[in-house]
């Protein structure tokens, strides 16, 4: 790993070849050598200069009407197979996991939240993001792969005794026996900076687990921003929590936990092992992937299975678009696509969203959601939330635009556009944890989709940093309730919180917002 430098690097299998595959003969106006064939062309027309006592050709015998027929009728027949064939195959490619039949598996998801310490709801909640975690390292017994941004599972980077890190504690103590237990335990995790410490990530390689680091600065000009684990090729998370102690008790995260479905983790185990070969040294994005990095699941042909007992098509995006494999959505033509499905609503949570790109100088605009956003608004009347995040750290430009949004709506043209701020509440001592007390959610929600995310809504996470995204489209209802309508619930009770307050009331949170 570079930098760490405690375990080498294994040699990368076929698999795992980044170079780009060379096109010799490609050359403008240079055709390529056609392939040597165990087959015979005979060409009349380029034929060796024919004597003179020869006849013309015109006297010699012509094929029967019969013999043409037949050739016709035999053509024709295979390519009836072929296309046979091709739908065959195509039918099992999306319902099944790369084209190995139909997904039968007892996919079983769960949605998983962290409610930071001192925030309190009404009635049952969902299971935590800690007691998942656990869960996954407790029932691993084969593989466990993780991509990450950063690693600081103990209070280290902020040099105290916080009581409250003991679940990033226990979640990173279970780690480490994971490889003697005859685990292989992969990490995949950005470079590391000066703002990280590496404490953990250097454990885990002491413990015998398999750390690379993904130079997307240097790739993309981004960060590796995504979250996820794969558990033993059949079990999954995916959200907005960092492997950080403070996304288990000190800041409001969302994702999913999916259960016994290898169907789905064989699909993320792509992007994962896209993260893997991109993390050897002076690796370089191939172009294009490999066919093995490939999917057939989409947004065009989604993969079609049952969750939690009801019809489900579900597939993962990915973002930037250099590292979308063949066949892969890109992540923000996946987000733009539940926009425009919308007929009655999109609810969106997220901790920031600025209709720019953040973190480019000289600053530019980039309005791709933003305009989809009016448009179904303006178009189709579909009612529009946003809920976002309010912090010490939010950026002051956020709020001009979240305002103009929020200006669209109007009695008289009844246009349904509403923006509200969710603020999490703190004590003096939890006011004083560094990066905490936020509601960190990346979601949105629809009558149809379900989009969870791990990249915040401004341009850069979408064009230069690398994140994931879990779509399910679920329309049917079944024994078990829907994605969506989980997710609206989640939704409506944090809208409806005292927690949360409307964009035109500033008295409520202008001096919580973006004061540092």
């Amino acid at each position: 790993m570079a930098r760490l430098g405690r375990v080498p690097l294994p040699v990368p299998g076929a698999r795992e070849r980044v170079s780009p595959v060379s096109q010799r003969g490609a050359r403008c106006g240079v055709a390529p050598k056609p392939p040597k064939s165990r087959f015979v062309v005979v060409s009349h027309s380029l034929g060796p200069r024919r004597p003179a006592t020869m006849k013309p050709y015109g006297v010699y015998e012509q094929p029967s009407r019969g013999a043409l027929l037949s050739a016709v009728l035999v053509t024709l027949i295979f390519l009836f197979f072929i296309h046979f064939f091709h739908l065959c195959s195509s039918s099992a490619l999306r319902r099944g996991g790369g084209g190995d039949g139909p997904c039968a598996d007892p996919c079983r998801i769960v949605l998983v939240e962290s409610i930071p310490e001192g925030m309190s709801y009404e009635g049952a909640g969902n299971p935590s993001t800690f007691d998942a975690w656990l869960n996954f390292v407790g029932s691993a017994r084969r593989s466990l792969d993780v991509a990450a941004f950063y690693w600081t599972m103990t209070n280290e980077d902020t040099q105290t005794q916080e009581p409250s890190a003991s679940q990033g504690e226990r979640i990173l103590e279970e780690l480490l026996k994971l490889p003697a237990r005859g685990v292989s335990v992969r990490v995949a995790v950005n470079s590391p900076s000066s703002k990280f410490p590496l404490s953990d990530l250097q454990a885990l390689e002491r413990s015998g687990a398999a750390v690379r680091t993904v130079d997307m600065p240097r790739l993309t000009r981004g960060v590796l921003h995504t979250k996820f684990w794969i558990v033993d090729g059949a079990h999954l998370y995916i959200g907005s929590a960092n492997m950080d102690w403070r996304s288990l008790t000190q800041v409001k995260e969302l994702g999913t936990a999916v259960y016994n479905c290898s169907c789905l983790a064989r699909d993320l185990a792509k992007v994962f092992e896209a993260y893997w070969v991109l993390g050897l040294p002076n690796a370089s994005i191939p172009t294009p992937w490999p066919a093995s990095f490939s999917t057939s699941f989409n947004m065009e042909t989604p993969l079609e299975l049952n969750l939690n007992d009801t019809p489900a098509a579900v597939y993962f995006s990915s973002a930037p678009p250099p590292l979308c494999a063949p066949g892969r959505t890109e992540d923000l033509r996946a987000l733009l696509s539940v926009i425009d499905a919308a007929e009655e609503f999109v609810h969106v949570a997220v901790m920031s969203y600025l209709p720019t790109m953040e973190f480019s100088y000289p600053k530019r605009f980039w309005p791709a959601i933003d305009n989809r956003l009016r448009k179904a608004i303006f178009e189709r009347r579909v009612k529009v939330r946003l809920l976002v995040g309010c912090w010490p750290h939010s950026k002051a430009e956020m709020f001009p635009f979240l305002k103009s949004l929020a200006a669209v709506g109007d009695n008289r043209t009844r246009y349904s556009v509403e923006v509200r701020l969710f603020m999490v509440p703190s004590s003096a001592a939890q006011a004083r944890i560094p990066y905490a007390r936020v509601n960190h959610n990346k979601y949105m929600v629809t009558e149809k989709a379900a989009y969870i995310g791990t990249s915040n809504w401004s341009g850069d996470y979408f064009v230069q940093t690398a994140g994931s995204a879990l779509v399910v489209n679920q329309t049917q209802s079944g024994a078990g309730a829907t994605v969506p309508g989980q997710l609206r619930a989640v939704f409506e009770r944090d809208w409806s919180s005292p927690y949360s307050a409307d964009i035109g009331d500033a008295g409520r949170w202008e001096r919580l917002c973006g004061s540092r």
